[in-house]
């Protein structure tokens, strides 16, 4: 997300703050109007809000640049009903390894195939109706970001 800059950011670096203490920071300001002061120092970011002081480390590095590695002319769209197909990754998913997770996706015209295969456990499949109108396509996903992909859509 892209917002104005706060008062009192400016030079501030980019930095990669772990999901976890944003998922802590979501919690603290939910509901809450109140200002949140951040503090910058080398390795740490420090969260203030009302008494409540929330203190991480830092992720080295720099953020990958993903606009790079998105393609920019797609001419491929693909609809499909959030709750269906969530709880179709839900349902294949469960018989994915817990190292692999992955789930195929095979788009063809007005159809959606999720498939898993786990030569342990067997093998599922999933058949979507989606508004899809574009060249057949295969491609695999972890099933954890499928999932928390679609947590993130209303």
């Amino acid at each position: 997300i892209d917002l104005p800059l706060p008062s009192g950011a400016a030079g501030m670096p980019g930095v990669i703050v772990p999901r976890k203490t944003v998922g802590e920071v979501q919690r603290l300001i939910e509901g809450d109007d109140a200002e949140i002061s951040i503090e910058l120092s080398d390795g740490k970011i420090r969260f203030t809000l009302g008494n409540v002081v929330l203190t991480s480390k830092l992720i080295d590095g720099t953020f990958p640049d993903y606009g790079r590695v998105i393609p920019q002319n797609n001419d491929k769209e693909l609809v499909v009903d959030k709750k269906d197909f969530e709880a179709a990754v839900d349902r294949v998913s469960t018989i994915s390894s817990e190292r692999g997770r992955a789930v195929k996706l095979a788009l063809s015209a007005g159809k959606l195939v999720l498939s898993v295969t786990n030569p342990d456990s067997g093998s599922a499949t999933e058949e979507l109706e989606v508004e899809y109108a574009s060249d057949a396509l295969d491609i695999g996903f972890n099933s954890r970001y499928l999932l928390d992909i679609a947590a993130q859509i209303e």
